[in-house]
């Protein structure tokens, strides 16, 4: 093998042995790896309270972990809490089962343990250089009486288990009452009734009424007062996978921070989400809610699906994702000094300057994608530079074993996206599509948090209804690529000729786009259809 050959195969080995995940690498191999979208880290790094949006792959964990590094550095404190991670039971917030009272306590006092725990470890390292170490020790046992304060109370009635379900039904109501009287907490209640019968030995049925009983008011002044005695530090609480707490419980998590957290003047909280499944707060009669109010309490002005879309700003997602490639490289054991920059290694794994740009648009301003892809597309091209051909057989691969899992498991989701397919691109020969703007379709949120959809624009107008404002969706490009192919493909938009394999993949135009508008009665008709054994259009 020629030294260049060895030097190809080099590079896509390290290509295929990328870090995919940000919480399997050191924090060393985080911070050499982190690839900043200005402004992004300007705005993520301000002393604001904020929630960070963007889908999964988007790299919010790598985000709050180079931030967690970074002001670290500067002397200030990070505590980083992993909601996936918290509690010693998870499963017990989703147990539809266990009344909301009970999963809602379990959650609340989890994520004040975590709490409790880094701010321990917080305070121990303080204590060696303390005037008064016994005033550390007396603070972390008020905190410690505070958290344990959380109680459910409730009449628990046990059930034996029969072999014979019993038809029947269930009533539940919730609400949350805060007094403002002096020494007032948290009271919440529940009410269950339940008339089908246990299918498991021992299950449990529940009746009357079950509450939550947690001292804000002593909970605050407890915190307040260890972080004067450790030495007033800043303290940036970095909360990670916000959605992977049931919807229902979240208003109740992010009113504990509402009511404890975020009035403490030296603490300043940045949370990690994912919008479609984001629920911050209920709001009830006469203006009172339950929660975190986005835009009063939180701002939400980043979102990482809207910094390197290439549709949107092609220089800054090229720049972004050649970054990104050649970082990860440089971390590799594969790594030579012949290459030492992007442009270096672009030039070096690629035929040509245009393929990589049409990996960049293959990727859908996805960074865990990206690498994804990477390794695909090198597997694929091995021994030999990466080719336009190459990178569209990875995107559809992908596409087919990673991104279409989401539809296997989910029949209505497949009747969702074949609808759409047919109805954007075969009938009206376009990849994107306008869909009404603050229009609830489960069906689009889930196909966007798959990557099966992406959102190109928000809130665009249409020639047809002025007024009317709409978000502009685009298919996936692996999808696209896949369906060339078939029966579906678009044979009177795409350019090419019988001579290749694949076509090209027509950039988005805002003529057609704002022809083709989806509206939600039509793709409710078509998923109704399909329920009763129709087509899907």
């Amino acid at each position: 093998m020629s030294e260049h050959s060895s030097q190809i195969t080099g590079i896509q080995a390290a290509f295929m042995q990328f870090d995919r995940r940000a919480e399997k690498v050191s924090l060393d191999i985080l911070t050499q790896t982190f690839v900043d979208a200005e402004p992004l880290f300007i705005q993520l790094s301000s002393k604001n309270n904020q929630v960070l949006y963007g889908r999964r792959g988007t790299g919010k964990t790598h985000a709050l972990k180079f931030l967690a590094e970074t002001i670290a550095k500067n002397g200030d404190v990070p505590l980083y809490i992993d909601l996936r991670t918290v509690g010693s039971n998870g499963s017990i917030y989703s147990d539809p089962t266990r009344p909301l009272a009970e999963r809602a306590a379990r959650l609340i006092t989890d994520v004040l343990e975590a709490l409790e725990a880094e701010l321990f470890n917080l305070a121990v390292e303080q204590v060696e250089k303390a005037l008064n170490p016994e005033q550390i020790t007396i603070r972390l046992d008020d905190l410690r009486t505070a958290v344990s304060s959380v109680q459910v109370r409730g009449t628990v009635e046990k059930q034996e288990a029969t072999k014979n379900a019993l038809n029947g039904g269930a009533e539940t109501n919730a609400s949350l009452t805060i007094s403002k009287n002096e020494g007032a907490g948290f009271n919440f209640s529940a009410k269950a009734t339940e008339q089908s019968s246990a299918t498991q030995e021992g299950s449990l049925k529940q009746t009357g009424q079950m509450t939550i009983s947690l001292d804000f008011g002593t909970l605050q002044s407890a915190l307040s007062g260890l972080i004067t005695v450790i030495g007033n530090p800043r303290i940036w609480l970095l909360i990670d996978e916000w959605s992977e707490i049931p919807l229902d419980l979240q208003p109740f998590l992010a009113d504990l921070l509402r009511r404890t957290v975020l009035p403490q003047e030296r603490i300043i909280v940045k949370i990690a989400a994912i919008e479609h499944r984001s629920h911050f707060a209920v709001w009830k009669e006469r203006a009172d809610f339950i929660g975190i109010e986005i835009g009063a309490d939180m701002t939400a002005d980043i979102n990482l699906d809207d910094f390197v879309v290439y549709d949107v700003d092609q220089t800054r997602a090229i720049r972004f994702f050649s970054n990104l490639i050649y970082r990860h490289y440089k971390v590799s054991d594969k790594a030579t000094e012949q290459v030492d920059s992007p442009d270096a290694l672009i030039s070096e794994a690629f035929t040509q300057s245009g393929v990589f740009q049409e990996f960049v648009r293959a990727v859908e301003g996805v960074p865990r994608d990206a690498l994804n892809l990477a390794a695909t597309v090198a597997r694929i091209a091995y021994g030999r530079r990466i080719s336009i051909d190459d990178v569209r057989r990875a995107a559809r691969e992908w596409y087919q074993q990673d991104k279409m899992s989401a539809t296997k498991s989910n029949p209505r989701l497949a009747h969702a996206l074949s609808f759409i397919i047919s109805e954007v691109i075969e009938n009206r020969r376009t990849r994107a599509f306008l869909f009404p703007s603050g229009s609830s379709k489960q069906e689009i949120d889930y196909l966007y948090d798959a990557r099966l959809l992406h959102i190109l624009k928000k809130s665009i107008s249409s020639n047809d209804e002025p007024g009317k404002r709409y978000d502009v969706y685009k298919i996936d490009y692996g999808c696209y690529v896949d369906l060339i192919t078939t029966s579906k493909a678009p044979q009177g938009l795409l350019a090419g000729d019988d001579s290749t394999p694949f076509v090209d993949v027509p950039p988005d135009d805002y003529r057609s786009i704002r022809r083709a508008i989806l509206r939600p009665e039509d793709l409710r008709k078509a998923l109704s259809a399909e329920g009763e054994g129709g087509p899907t259009s």
